[in-house]
């Protein structure tokens, strides 16, 4: 007499749970491609639990998931890489500017690297220059190298510059980094976006 599909599934699940009682614990996937790692969905389901700037839940597990599967390489540790996701996030979106843009502009900017001092100067994710510090009552730079205060000044700088070039994304780019009039910033930031950053 042959089993049926729910018998079947049945002896399947039985054997997992007696393997896993007799090892102790499940197998650990090596990679993102290979499935689900549990300690890693416990440390997303945290982190979209603590994400204010989305529509719900499923909206914030999805981008959180999507986006720290591109973000990955470059950033391996995984609270960082949540902490820095949401911070864009909520900045970006309380700034009324693309999330996905802003992260474009730090991929460019610093390759995500939060202690990044550029030859002008400039520190952090998003190169904030250091004088800002000063013009919003803080009194150490170093100020600029903590992930929210980067991002929050980073996205409102270039809010204002956005907006200061009536949305022209080129200008607009090019006023942030300082080379207006050069297309090959922006020129960088809109092909990582276009191929890294888009939204899916």
């Amino acid at each position: 007499m042959r089993a049926t599909p729910i018998q079947t599934a049945g002896l399947v699940l039985s054997g997992v749970i007696v393997l896993t009682a007799a090892f102790g614990q499940t197998a650990v996937p090596s990679d993102a491609r290979s499935g689900p790692d549990p300690e890693l969905r416990k440390i997303l389901i945290q982190a979209v639990a603590g994400a204010q700037s989305f529509e719900d839940r499923f909206a914030a597990e999805v981008w959180l998931t999507d986006m720290s599967r591109r973000l990955a390489r470059q950033v391996p540790a995984v609270d960082e890489r949540l902490e820095i996701l949401k911070i864009v996030h909520f900045e970006a979106t309380r700034s009324g500017v693309a999330p996905e843009l802003v992260l474009a502009v730090m991929d460019v900017e610093s390759n995500f690297d939060r202690y990044a001092i550029s030859s002008a100067s400039a520190l952090g994710l998003m190169q904030v220059m250091p004088f800002w510090v000063a013009e919003v009552g803080r009194d150490d730079k170093n100020a600029l190298f903590d992930i929210r205060f980067n991002i929050l000044l980073g996205c409102r700088i270039l809010k204002y510059y956005l907006d200061l070039e009536g949305g022209d994304l080129v200008r607009g780019l090019g006023r942030y980094n300082g080379s207006l009039g050069r297309r090959a910033y922006a020129d960088r930031v809109i092909e990582r976006l276009r191929t890294k950053w888009f939204r899916s």
